[in-house]
This record gives C-alpha cells, sequence and structure tokens, in this order.
C-alpha cells in the first residue's frame, strides 16, 4: 500500500459517496487508475464495506454507555458463550476483549435510561458466566470515531 493508496482510504472513510471523479482529482489520477485501485482495495479487503454513518441522537439514541464486564473465569467455554451472546444484541454497538481488571467493554446506544436498564437487566445480566457489569455513562463525545489514521 503506498501513499496514493492510503490518500485514497482516507478520503473514502470521510466520504464514502465520492463520485470516481472527484476522487481521481483528489489524488491526481486518472480515472480509470483510480478506479482501478480502489476495486483492488475493495478485492485485498482493506474496504470491508460502505455505510452510511448516522448521526446518534437525530435517530432517537440519546443515552450512549460503555459498560465493563467481568466473566466467572476465561474457560474458552465461558469466552464461547459470552460472545455469542453479544452478538445476538443489536444494542451492543461494540465489544472489546481487554486486558485489566475487567474481561470486556462493550458499547451501546439506547433510546432512555429505561431502555438500557431493560438490556443491562434482562439480557446482559442473564449471560450465565458474567459476574460483574460496571456502566460508564458517556456524558457527551469529545471526538467522534471518523475513520483510521493511516498517516502520509
Amino acid at each position: 500500500m503506498d501513499r496514493i493508496d492510503r490518500k485514497i482510504l482516507s478520503i473514502l472513510q470521510r466520504d464514502g459517496q465520492i463520485s470516481m471523479a472527484r476522487l481521481s482529482e483528489r489524488v491526481g489520477l486518472s480515472l480509470s487508475a483510480c478506479h482501478r485501485r480502489v476495486k483492488n482495495l475493495e478485492g485485498d479487503g482493506k474496504i470491508s464495506h460502505y455505510a452510511a454513518r448516522l448521526n446518534r441522537r437525530a435517530v432517537g439514541l440519546e443515552f450512549q454507555v460503555f459498560i465493563e464486564i467481568k466473566l466467572e473465569s476465561q474457560r474458552k467455554e465461558n469466552i464461547r458463550a459470552f460472545e455469542a451472546a453479544i452478538r445476538e444484541m443489536d444494542e451492543v454497538l461494540e465489544c472489546h476483549l481487554i486486558s485489566g481488571e475487567f474481561d470486556y467493554l462493550i458499547r451501546v446506544a439506547a433510546r432512555s435510561t429505561e431502555d438500557y436498564e431493560k438490556l443491562y437487566r434482562d439480557r446482559l445480566s442473564e449471560i450465565p458466566s458474567v459476574t460483574q457489569m460496571k456502566t460508564l455513562l458517556s456524558l457527551s463525545t469529545v471526538k467522534e470515531f471518523q475513520g483510521f489514521h493511516l498517516g502520509d
């Protein structure tokens, strides 16, 4: 991956609907060369998909929390069962296996505290291997994810 590929990826992360003509202008390539590079980046798996980034609050998801989760043990069965349960929860936006005092960090968006409480009580706390959960309320977002920094 060279400088031009990184520039293409950076632009596409910010504007996935940019026309190929405009993209080729911005990176200094002919239309056909730019199109070929984008197709190669897609084929190589560097671009996994295209999607619209929604405004969380504008679609009614006012409440955002991060939850640290501890499992009773690191046995494979517990890990597999927990991860399978989390994959089934559409409200869980992200789930990361982490190091430190807790085992997982998840991010959830909900319409209200009541909706979050229902998820917390009825689904997350019912996962058999979960022994502890710590909720961290997001008061505001200082910097939203806008794409990966790929350097120059």
